[in-house]
């Protein structure tokens, strides 16, 4: 039988990121493994494996971060002199490409980085991609699905998959624009500040 509802929560856990040791911090060191699941490929050997190029493209298509060619010519020049194993030397390498007055200092140099890295290694966005496809066959008619997204990609993501649905009649919005947290919820948990959620129901 097909559910009746289904919540999308993108975001990975503060637990995760707080305490699973697997280097998604640039707060903590940690080893680069940056994947939830032992079996895939890590961070340290894909930043190693992949050329120049082809790590610009994923910090620039995964992130936006527009010092993305900088950022990478650091890292391989660095990958020939040693190899970076921790968090905290990626994101020590990263600092040192950008500069001290990176975003004049309102996020982290590694930020953009990190999350860019994230997402390819886990093939986040695939997995998304494939929910998306599949809520016909996941949803009863009538059946709800709500997404809560944290950064602009995945938001496009949902937004352009749902607009679809609607155009094909298969799809009913029930908030027009994403839902964003109140000033008194971003004070409680810093985190929800860039939480997007929309929601739906299958026709």
């Amino acid at each position: 039988p097909k559910a009746n509802g289904l919540l999308l929560d993108l975001g990975f856990s503060s637990d995760q990121l707080n305490t699973s040791g697997r280097g998604f911090s640039f707060l903590e060191d940690e080893p680069l493994y940056m994947t939830y699941s032992e079996k895939s490929k890590s961070v340290a050997e894909i930043i190693r494996e992949l050329k120049e190029n082809d790590l610009a493209d994923v910090i620039f298509k995964f992130s936006g971060e527009r010092l993305s060619r900088k950022i990478a010519r650091a890292i391989k020049e660095t990958g020939k002199r040693k190899r970076i194993t921790s968090s905290l030397e990626l994101a020590e390498v990263i600092r040192g490409a950008v500069g001290g007055k990176y975003e004049a200092g309102r996020i982290n140099p590694a930020t953009r980085t990190f999350q860019a890295l994230r997402i390819f290694a886990n093939q986040e966005l695939e997995n998304l991609e494939r929910v998306l496809t599949n809520l016909e066959n996941i949803l009863a008619v009538g059946g709800r699905v709500a997404i809560i997204s944290f950064h602009s990609i995945e938001d496009s993501l949902v937004k352009d998959h749902f607009k679809k649905m609607v155009q094909l009649k298969k799809l009913t919005l029930i908030n027009k624009k994403p839902i964003e947290a109140n000033m008194d919820e971003v004070v409680r948990n810093p985190r929800s500040r860039s939480a997007h959620l929309r929601a739906a129901i299958i026709n």
